[in-house]
């Protein structure tokens, strides 16, 4: 039996498929002796809720480093016509083993989603 490499796998011509590193789909509502409930995730061991809109996504195995990218998105209520958005908290250093993000609303109003899903790539 042989064994595929995770991290990259070469196609035709040289281009190279970058997998996901980790995901998460989890309710920003809850805490739960400080974490939020995971509905689904893959190299998620818990999200940390350090306060309104403000959650620390933490790996369950590291990354090869911290410059990785991420892709999120989270649940509209468009009764209010709001726009939201998930941030990553530049003001925290992302790390090997965790990241930090924020859910806003009109793009300066922070507050706690119901539905957030975020996927790490690199």
């Amino acid at each position: 039996m042989s064994t595929v490499k995770v991290d990259t796998i070469k196609t035709t011509g040289n281009v190279e498929v970058y997998t996901c590193k980790a995901w998460v789909n989890f309710d920003g509502t809850t805490n739960t002796g400080g974490n939020c409930t995971i509905r689904a995730s893959g190299n998620v061991s818990s999200v940390t809720d350090n306060g309104t809109a403000n959650y620390t996504i933490n790996f369950t195995n590291a990354l090869a480093d911290a410059n990785y990218t991420l892709t999120s998105m989270q649940g509209h209520d468009s009764a209010d016509g709001a726009a939201r958005a998930v941030v990553y908290d530049q003001d925290n250093t992302k790390t090997t083993t965790a990241l930090q993000i924020r859910t806003v609303y009109n793009w300066s109003n922070y507050y706690d989603s119901g539905e957030v899903y975020v996927a790490v790539f690199r």
